[in-house]
């Protein structure tokens, strides 16, 4: 390692052989690393999951326009929007057809378990607005009290969820109304439900009796061939009142990531253990390599007075600061990537670790340790070398 790093840098490699002179402080600082790689790479994990199980309810629904209400910052919040402004979106003559989206949540009780389950209904007899993957399934919602169930419905045996078909369908009971699973899909769970239903508008408000027909929560838009999106909302927003919020189906996942990552306690939260994570790495390689100037002040000081420029030492604790950085990150990562196995397995949320995150995290880690080396060597570069002999 010594001549690899001699051949490198052409010069010997002083921060190395410092590093390596004491193989308990050594340890104890790649392993601070370590926890530090742990701890942003859990926290992005958990939050990438979290702007996953946002997308994936937008990609159950196949629009190119969504009208919202204006304090309907997620899908799943916000007021209401009369059912009369659909009518009125579809006089455009960019608009080819639209219809109603219905949600909410209940409380399935089985065997024990209380499972939270989010539902989307919709028309079943418009088939175009849902996912290709469910569309050939849709017709089976046309009857009566009978919806499909998500596969990775939380807190569900598995092998029941796979036995269900249109000719077995799983029978229950949820808020009292008799319910039939007849199908199941992939959808995905997130952090407000255990997994989603699909289901028809007659359906769902047979369900919920409280829910008007004429007061859905958002009203998907497909657009005419030949339309583009911008012209349309622009005319729509011209036309419709202003307490409606009216994007693309696109920029709407992308508004409720945005607000689910700034503003609800659980995306600051994760996003300030990121924080902590970094400044903890910072403050380890920083306690380790301010040490190391400490020990060594004297040598530093005879080659100050040798001559040698500040840009030197500089380069001495940098080396230091990214040898601590790669031999911080391996065992992190590796770490990390376990612990990311069992969460996934625990809870199935989609936390994973991909190229992107792994290389910004790598570089984040060498940034950290960069700025650790600087302010270990402001001591150094304010030393007089008369003043230390």
């Amino acid at each position: 390692m010594t001549a690899l790093l001699a051949r490198l840098l052409g010069r010997m490699p002083v921060g190395w052989l410092q590093l390596t002179h004491n193989y308990g402080r050594l340890a104890s600082a790649v392993a601070g690393v370590a926890f530090a790689n742990v701890l942003v790479f859990v926290q992005l994990g958990i939050m990438g999951s979290m702007n996953t199980a946002t997308r994936d309810t937008y990609k159950m629904l196949n629009a190119d326009i969504i009208l919202s209400a204006k304090d309907a910052n997620t899908i799943s919040e916000g007021s209401n929007v009369p059912r009369q402004w659909m009518f009125r979106a579809m006089s455009d003559p960019g608009v080819a057809d639209a219809t109603p989206l219905y949600m909410g949540s209940v409380q399935w009780k089985q065997n024990g378990n209380d499972t939270k389950l989010q539902l989307l209904a919709m028309d079943p007899v418009k088939t175009g607005f849902f996912s290709p993957q469910v569309r050939h399934k849709i017709v089976s919602l046309t009857l009566p009290d009978v919806a499909m169930i998500d596969l990775k419905t939380r807190q569900i045996d598995q092998q029941v969820l796979a036995g269900i078909r249109p000719h077995s369908p799983l029978t229950t009971e949820i808020m009292g109304h008799t319910i039939s699973f007849a199908d199941t899909f992939t959808g995905g769970v997130g952090f407000s439900a255990d997994g989603y239903v699909l289901t028809s508008d007659q359906t769902f408000l047979r369900l919920f009796p409280q829910r008007q027909s004429g007061a859905p929560n958002h009203i998907l838009l497909k657009l005419a061939p030949g339309h583009d999106a911008a012209a349309v909302i622009d005319r729509l927003r011209a036309d419709l009142p202003s307490d409606l919020r009216i994007r693309t189906i696109a920029q709407a996942a992308d508004d409720d990531v945005v607000f689910s990552t700034t503003k609800r306690p659980t995306g600051i939260i994760f996003g300030f253990g990121v924080l902590m994570g970094v400044l903890v790495g910072i403050v380890i390689v920083y306690q380790v390599l301010s040490t190391d100037v400490a020990d060594h002040l004297k040598e530093y000081a005879t080659f100050k007075a040798m001559g040698y420029a500040p840009g030197f030492f500089l380069g001495i604790i940098f080396e230091e600061a990214m040898i601590l950085a790669l031999l911080g990150f391996v065992p992190g990562s590796l770490v990390s990537w376990g612990v990311h196995s069992l969460l996934r397995t625990a809870t199935g949320l989609p936390i994973n670790m991909d190229g992107t995150v792994v290389f910004l995290v790598f570089l984040g880690t060498l940034a950290a340790c960069a700025v650790s080396g600087a302010v270990a060597t402001r001591r150094l570069n304010a030393a007089d070398p008369a003043d230390l002999f």
